[in-house]
């Protein structure tokens, strides 16, 4: 059956989530999860938890999907050793490092891919499979068909988000946080920026970026059906009562109930954003998909509804079956649990029945009364011999007994096996003056003075070298181009991508610039050396240790990282800076331009965002598709900072061209050259000196 999975932002919205029907819990511990907002829980509370799950039949997913530090690292350690020992069932990863950590440490609790990871097509499922995991959460962008696709492919198991908010920008690859106000999504600090209001081209009170919440209660047949392994609720920042009530209403309809209006009100009621959506379940992108959050007085008697569902009564109940042995020698009683556990409760010699002797039926009876356990009598198998009684309180005793180790018994678990992790052995990395790269996004971008220049490397997009092959052909003989990939590629996009990249790979070009894990295979089966963009979140040396297993030629660590943590972090493959450019801070599914205009007017020139401080965000088009990326207002730049990027070991500066013209490229060109001073005006240092909160 379809796993229902709960959030769990404290510990009485677990029991909330438990109460009403989930099959498992999600839940932060410490400081390695994206809702770091959360109470979330402690170590003594997370062992607390994941007893009452268990002995409830529940399982406990420890969410660790942030990215993590290299100074934090020990600490991500111990934290993945007390869980393991604790009795989690699951890791939620993100980080790539720490899945070669939770591989090495504890190889007995699976690891889930978390929707951090950006994994939205097969060859991404199928990556994921091969380096250990057992379940990836998609995408929340997918629709019912590319799920479908995935899930009768898959060798291991799919999650998908059922219900609750939706981020604007596809999970993991979302910088905007970061940059304005340095609290970042992949550090599970994000500030919500996306549901503040914009204007294009001036200030307004609109919300182009606010989506509202997902909802696919009414197709939980369909993704059971199609092979979805687990749906999953959002929430782990909302109240208990909404826990409750959102997980009760998905559990009625898992059971085959079908979806009323009652039920659809009080998802409403739980929370809403001026409705729900299914646009991407439905292939449906568009304005309706958006909505903000109205202030409303909360219903009391939905409250006192929510609660009463988890605090009065015990719900989650496991079915038992009794068996009991009445001789004239002795008393016996036996329970046993779905997962074959048994426990055993002698009692007294019985007496001899004076007046009613003890039948099966009034014997049923007594064990029937498991009130104030989270158990549920379903069977009683008896032997009495005639003649024989036993008083209410010695059977009483005796199921008390019985369930009371049953209960420690699912309660505990057999030792984990524990491992050291792998020792990372520190690579300085280049100690000659970094190379410099650049990357185009229009092929006007390439002028005469970036081509006397001879970056190392020229990343071109895809569509460019398609738009003038004869051009790059030529072009390549000069000068090392490698081919830009776009982030995000569905599986209905896959096969022509890899045309593309046939056609490519016969000009001579013999490099890929990748930024997502789903393209790692299609780039390889068409013959290309791989280099790893920024979308890849490499952020500690165990991530770059896994990206060199995974043989990339070099790596763009995040833009997100400072500079010290550049210079410490472990560089066993070349490793890329971008030294100047426009932040790329979202790259959305429903394109922003065509959700204001009505059309696809994406080629009629550059479109911006402008929030209430009057900060522009420049749209720009992802490649070819109908998808869009938004852009930092402020350029980056550490054009004047190169002999101190010197010393942090890296082997190339990137600068990234978006908006800019022929005359400002040659511009940067000549400031590259000539290490012209900052403009604080146009230009920010990023993340690099003043980091992350």
């Amino acid at each position: 059956m379809l796993e229902l999975l709960a959030p769990a932002g404290s510990m009485e919205a677990l029991r909330a989530a438990v109460q009403n029907g989930a099959d498992a819990v999600y839940l932060g511990c410490g400081t390695f999860n994206a809702r770091q907002s959360a109470k979330n829980f402690t170590i003594q509370a997370l062992q607390e938890a994941v007893k009452y799950c268990h002995v409830r039949g529940v399982q406990v997913h420890l969410t660790l999907n942030t990215l993590v530090t290299d100074r934090e690292m020990d600490e991500c350690v111990n934290l993945i050793r007390q869980a393991a020992t604790a009795g989690v069932d699951a890791f939620i990863v993100q980080d790539l490092g720490v899945v070669e950590l939770c591989k090495r440490i504890a190889p007995s609790v699976a690891i889930h891919g978390s929707t951090q990871l950006t994994v939205h097509s097969l060859p991404g499922v199928l990556l994921c499979a091969a380096w250990g995991m057992s379940r990836v959460v998609l995408s929340r962008e997918l629709s019912r068909e590319e799920i479908r696709y995935i899930c009768a492919n898959s060798p291991i198991e799919i999650e998908v988000f059922g219900h609750g908010a939706m981020c604007m920008c596809y999970s993991g690859q979302c910088y905007l946080s970061a940059a304005i106000g340095g609290r970042s999504g992949n550090r599970g600090r994000c500030a919500q920026p996306c549901r503040q209001s914009y204007g294009f081209g001036r200030s307004e009170q609109k919300y182009p970026l606010s989506l509202k919440d997902n909802c696919l209660v009414q197709y939980v047949q369909d993704l059971e059906t199609m092979g979805v392994a687990s749906l999953k609720l959002e929430g782990r920042m909302k109240k208990p009562e909404y826990v409750a009530t959102v997980t009760g209403v998905y559990r009625q309809a898992i059971n085959g109930e079908t979806v009323t209006r009652s039920m659809m009100a009080a998802l409403m009621n739980a929370f809403n954003r001026q409705g729900f959506t299914d646009g991407y379940y439905l292939g449906r992108t568009g304005p309706e998909m958006f909505g903000i959050r109205e202030d409303k007085k909360e219903d009391p008697k939905w409250l006192q509804k929510a609660r009463e569902s988890y605090e009065t009564v015990e719900n989650g109940l496991v079915d038992v079956r009794f068996y009991a042995l009445v001789t004239p020698e002795r008393s016996e009683l036996a329970v046993e649990d779905p997962q074959g556990n048994v426990c055993r409760a002698e009692g007294p010699v019985p007496e001899v029945a004076r007046n009613l002797e003890l039948t099966k039926d009034a014997l049923a009876a007594r064990l029937a009364k498991t009130g104030g356990t989270p158990f549920r009598c379903a069977d009683v198998q008896a032997h009495i011999e005639p003649g024989l009684t036993l008083s209410a309180s010695v059977i009483n005793g005796m199921r008390r007994d019985a369930l009371n180790q049953l209960t420690a018994l699912r309660a505990r678990r057999d030792g984990v096996k524990l491992n050291r992790p792998r020792r990372i052995p520190m690579v300085f990395g280049r100690r000659d003056v970094p190379v410099m790269t650049a990357q185009i996004t229009t092929r006007e971008q390439i002028t005469g003075r970036l081509l006397k220049m001879n970056p190392a490397v020229l990343y071109v997009p895809i569509h460019v070298i398609l738009a003038d092959m004869e051009y790059f052909q030529e072009l390549q003989t000069s000068q090392n181009i490698a081919v830009v990939l776009p982030r995000i590629v569905h599986d209905n996009e896959m096969e022509g991508l890899k045309n593309c990249l046939r056609q490519i790979r016969s000009l001579g070009i013999q490099e890929a610039l990748v930024g997502n894990l789903g393209l790692l295979i299609p780039a390889r089966e068409c013959g290309f050396a791989l280099r790893g963009d920024f979308g890849m979140n490499v952020f500690n040396s165990r991530s770059m240790d896994v990206v060199k297993e995974l043989e990339f030629r070099s790596a763009m660590l995040s833009f997100e990282m400072t500079l010290p943590q550049i210079r410490d972090v472990s560089k066993p493959i070349d490793t890329e800076l971008m030294a100047y450019g426009r932040m790329p801070l979202m790259v959305t599914e429903n394109c922003i331009i065509k959700n204001r205009t009505g059309g696809c007017s994406c080629n009629q020139g550059p479109v911006k965002l402008v929030d209430k401080t009057g900060a522009e965000f420049p749209i720009i088009k992802d490649g070819n598709s109908c998808r869009s990326v938004l852009l930092n207002g402020k350029k980056l730049s550490m054009l004047d900072r190169q002999d101190d990027l010197q010393r942090l070991g890296l082997w190339g500066l990137r600068l990234y061209f978006t908006t800019e013209n022929r005359q400002e490229v040659d511009r940067v060109l000549r400031d590259y050259k000539e290490r012209t001073a900052f403009d604080p005006g146009a230009c920010t240092r990023g993340l690099y000196l003043r980091g992350l909160d």
